[in-house]
């Protein structure tokens, strides 16, 4: 009979996410690979035993990312994009009354989990990821991930074997030979999503990059993985080792990428003495957020024109429609800048889709702004945000063209699968920023409707 404690569901905006608590003491999330269901990992005694041991301290909930397991499967045509996964996270927070927990998270799910550490500093206590990478696809500046053409082949083994059980062959050749532990897995295969979802999900994952945001997560971090693990090469832990400000790494001798396969009381021993170490993030006014800049084309010519007093008038109603709308986005109006706004959001998915739609609202206004965004660091102080991420956006939108709509490099990692589309601009030189940045303009976004 299975362990697992009651499934219960919360939900953000129509989709519903499925989580599970149990235990007492402080709050640990632990979100598995969608391989692993929430309502499936308890029937494994060995990864049983682990989430128990777990649960033996702590209050431990378990989530299935949206779209997979037990949560709502995406009932649109885009897949969702990091930043829902990390949304789905603060509404199980929310309905388990957690105000701040430290999360254990595996391999692909390690990806939204630091993306919700950086955007929400302040609800997270700790990171334990296990097996973890950033971006899976090798890069110029990433030699770790795996070739473009390699990949592909990679997920077409995936994809022709998802929901047979061959994955443990190299995901858990520990317990190969164990026909129930291979039937189980199967099972996990097949309920975490079909056969044709379930190869899109893993597409999105492997080829998703949050590399920008690894320096802006504050919280105190392990990273656990196995010296011969197949999946994620030891490359990918020490690359984020590097970039990100407080975090170690630990490896541990074995093939095995399962967590539960193996020694898993050796793992389970690092990272409960890790949760029990009581390292947490310091208190801090900074976190990742889009910065999103306005500014009205020909503003100085369309106030000579109308007059002061029209002008006014003109202008306090676009401030009216701006603040409408980020408000509709779940951003916030830092300030208006006299012809334009600066607005954060902590999505920037939301933040590309709120810039669109504002460009096509103040239209009806007879105006024509022009639009640019940044993800980054900002600091929070006397009601401004400042940071270099802050100046970015700025210079990303004086390069923009009447009615256009331009994103810093930063942005398009992050919200892969979200159905957002870009046009190189190219290589720029942004005033007063050291290097080079690419820019992209958007060229369609999910809807102009607010969520």
């Amino acid at each position: 009979m299975s362990e697992a404690p009651p499934t219960q569901y919360t939900r953000f905006g129509d989709t519903y996410v499925a989580y599970q608590v149990r235990g007492s003491g402080p709050d640990v999330v632990y979100v598995p690979t969608a391989l692993h269901p929430i309502d499936l990992i308890w029937d494994d005694p060995v990864a049983a035993r682990g989430l128990r041991r777990l649960a033996a301290s702590n209050r431990l909930i378990c989530c299935d990312l949206i779209g997979v397991g037990s949560s709502d499967p995406v009932l649109y045509a885009s897949l969702p994009a990091m930043q829902t996964w990390a949304d789905g996270l603060s509404a199980v927070l929310d309905a388990a009354g957690s105000e701040y927990a430290a999360f254990v998270a595996t391999a692909e799910s390690c990806l939204p989990v630091l993306l919700y550490a950086a955007s929400r500093p302040q609800r997270v206590r700790s990171l334990a990821l296990w097996a973890p990478y950033a971006r899976f696809q090798r890069d110029d500046d990433h030699p770790a991930g795996m070739p473009a053409a390699s990949l592909d082949r990679y997920l077409d083994a995936f994809l022709e074997i998802g929901g047979t059980g061959g994955l443990v062959e190299f995901m858990a050749p520990s317990r190969a030979a164990d026909d129930w532990f291979r039937a189980w897995w199967a099972r996990g295969e097949r309920l975490s999503a079909g056969r044709g979802y379930f190869g899109r999900i893993v597409s999105l994952f492997l080829r998703s990059d949050v590399r920008a945001v690894l320096e802006t997560v504050q919280a105190p971090t392990l990273l656990v993985r196995r010296t011969g693990d197949w999946h994620v090469r030891g490359g990918h832990a020490t690359a984020m080792v590097e970039a990100m400000p407080d975090a170690r790494l630990v490896e541990l001798p074995g093939d095995d990428h399962a967590w539960f396969s193996g020694d898993a009381d050796a793992v389970l021993d690092v990272v409960e003495e890790f949760l029990a170490g009581g390292r947490v993030a310091a208190p801090t006014n900074r976190s990742l957020a889009t910065v999103l800049f306005t500014d009205i084309v020909g503003s100085t010519e369309r106030a000579a024109q109308l007059g002061d007093t029209a002008w006014s008038e003109v202008l306090a109603g676009h401030d009216a429609l701006a603040r409408q709308r980020v408000a509709a986005y779940r951003g916030a109006v830092v300030k208006t800048t006299g012809d334009g706004v600066l607005a954060t959001f902590d999505g920037p998915a939301r933040a590309i889709e709120c810039a669109t739609d504002l460009t096509q609202a103040v239209r009806d206004l007879g105006l024509e702004i022009r639009a640019g965004l940044h993800t980054g660091e900002v600091e929070e102080r006397d009601g401004d945000v400042h940071g270099i991420a802050v100046h970015i956006a700025a210079r990303v939108m004086a390069l923009a063209g009447p009615g256009e709509v331009l994103v810093s490099a930063a942005v398009p990692p992050l919200v892969l699968g979200s159905g957002l589309q870009f046009a190189d601009r190219g290589r720029h030189r942004l005033k007063g920023v050291p290097d080079e940045w690419n820019v992209y303009r958007v060229v369609a976004a999910v809807s102009a409707d607010a969520p």
